[in-house]
């Protein structure tokens, strides 16, 4: 089907590697945090729902969302990370009383 010419990827004219690359660093970042604040909520749910701590649970939600806003402003992941440590302190502590 392609075999009638030769591929012209690095030299056709409209090439923008360097937005590729930036987009798919910008997906990566959006990914983890994304999936790290999933990973809290389900926390705060297991904190709420399993163990019954509601009060602990609410704080929960509230750390993940403070954590995820600005790994999504920004695109660091370092809020990201100090929330999930936070997030996960509080359940253990609260499964382990």
């Amino acid at each position: 089907m392609a075999d009638h010419g030769t591929v012209e990827y690095a030299t056709a004219t409209g090439n923008d590697y360097p937005a590729h690359e930036n987009t798919y660093e910008t997906f990566v970042k959006f990914a983890f945090v994304g999936s790290v604040h999933v990973i809290n909520l389900l926390l705060g749910l297991a904190t709420g729902g399993v163990l019954g701590h509601w009060f602990w649970a609410l704080l929960v939600f509230i750390i993940a969302i403070l954590g995820a806003i600005p790994g999504l402003v920004t695109g660091t992941k370092t809020s990201s990370y100090i929330a999930f440590v936070l997030c996960f302190l509080i359940f253990g502590f609260n499964a382990l009383s």
